[in-house]
């Protein structure tokens, strides 16, 4: 069977289907691409492990490291991999992808060799159960209680539920962002949106730390979170939107203080413009090198807008730059030593990851992951990092001509072959 009637049989026995019932269509899917069983596994909230999903007749799996495994670089790649069974079988480890993010891998066991077109209809099962994942995750507990790995407290469970999806791509831009500590918070915060031609970027970081400090910091990101949203929907330009937020947050809090970076990106020419409001400006990387650090601060942190007018800044990007947002948990990340992780060390590591080519979330995950290193995995500060890559100018009406995707291998290749 092909992959469209594989995904037409899927369909229709998705209508009802709960999460809990996700494991077994993946089961009942497999025969229709050739395999024998097929397993979800479900990346957790620090993106360390892939998690099996696990009902029905799912068979019995352990959870695997995303570091140093095969499957790990599946989910890393975002590209199939493959490896052979004790029984001369083989197994095919597809990407788990809602759009651009990566939610986990598919495992799929096969008695013999692959078919022409299994590793393409296993693509298709794959991209079907991540829109169910999303879709009915939305209406249970299961997936959010599967991908997580401790108990998540209060304030980040405020947080975490108003936070966009971690990875968005439009074939001309990509953006990525990541936030840590998972379980925890101190009030740090990222969102974006698309709008015809303009990328919309923010990073928030509200004062406050510690239980107490925390929740009133949530609070507060909260309020900003909500009030950009409202002048970003009701088409307010960049100075504008800066100051509703900052009327916001007076009318609610005014003893409340908030630094952040406001961002947009016309696709279409590659002019992006920032206010900074007492938050680091952010980073321009070009062909290998850091080639501009944004002016900052160009205005007052929010609740203070009213003493003085933002400056909006301007820079012209070319295709392929890359613009990074962060908070100043990352910079000031401090080793066992005192040693900060510093703006050099987070240019330095941001320009090798992307000339190794790696996918873009796989850039940010990696990059957090090393601010936890440097601090033997205890943040004393939010660490949040928004990447957004420029791939190419986006036509005159983008919305009648769409890329072809380029963050994952074509379907049907491998990555790499291995025996497990």
């Amino acid at each position: 069977m092909g992959g469209i009637e594989a995904l037409g049989r899927l369909l229709r026995q998705s209508h009802h289907a709960r999460p809990d019932d996700l494991p077994q269509m993946a089961m009942r899917a497999a025969p229709l691409v050739g395999a024998t069983s097929m397993i979800i596994y479900l990346v957790d909230h620090q993106q360390r492990e892939l998690l099996p999903l696990l009902a029905g007749d799912a068979p019995a799996r352990d959870p695997i490291m995303i570091d140093g495994t095969l499957p790990g670089r599946a989910y890393s790649t975002v590209a199939v991999c493959r490896s052979d069974t004790d029984e001369g079988g083989l197994r095919l480890w597809t990407p788990l992808i809602n759009g651009a993010e990566r939610l986990g891998v598919i495992e799929a066991v096969l008695d013999g060799p692959a078919g022409p077109s299994t590793a393409e209809d296993c693509a298709t099962v794959a991209a079907l159960l991540a829109e169910l994942i999303v879709t009915r995750g939305l209406y249970s507990d299961t997936i959010e209680r599967r991908r997580r790995r401790e108990p998540m407290l209060l304030a980040a469970e405020m947080l975490r539920a108003q936070l966009p999806p971690l990875t968005f791509s439009t074939g001309h831009l990509m953006i990525s962002g990541i936030l840590e500590p998972c379980y925890d918070v101190g009030g740090d915060a990222f969102d974006y949106a698309v709008n015809g031609d303009i990328a919309h970027l923010a990073l928030f970081d509200a004062v406050g730390h510690g239980s107490a400090g925390g929740m009133r910091a949530v609070m507060l990101v909260s309020l900003a979170l909500a009030a950009y949203r409202n002048a970003r929907r009701a088409g307010l330009d960049l100075a504008g939107t800066y100051h509703r937020i900052d009327r916001a947050v007076q009318d609610h809090d005014r003893l409340g203080l908030i630094t952040a970076v406001l961002a947009e990106l016309d696709q279409r020419t590659g002019m992006l413009r920032v206010i900074s409001a007492g938050h680091p400006g952010g980073i321009v990387v070009r062909q290998g090198k850091a080639v501009k650090v944004l002016p900052t601060p160009t205005a007052l942190p929010v609740s203070l807008g009213h003493h003085r007018p933002p400056v909006v800044v301007e820079e012209a990007l070319e295709p392929g730059d890359h613009v990074l947002l962060y908070t100043d948990g990352v910079t000031e990340a401090r080793s066992h030593d005192g040693t900060p992780f510093g703006i050099e060390r987070l240019i330095d590591f941001t320009v090798k990851a992307i000339a190794d080519q790696l996918p873009l979330p796989e850039t940010t995950r990696r990059l957090v992951h090393a601010i936890l290193e440097h601090q033997d995995d205890c943040l004393q500060d939010d660490a949040t990092v928004l990447l957004a890559q420029w791939i190419t100018p986006a036509p005159a009406h983008s919305d009648t001509e769409l890329p072809e995707a380029d963050n994952r291998a074509p379907l049907g290749t491998s990555a790499g072959t291995a025996t497990a």
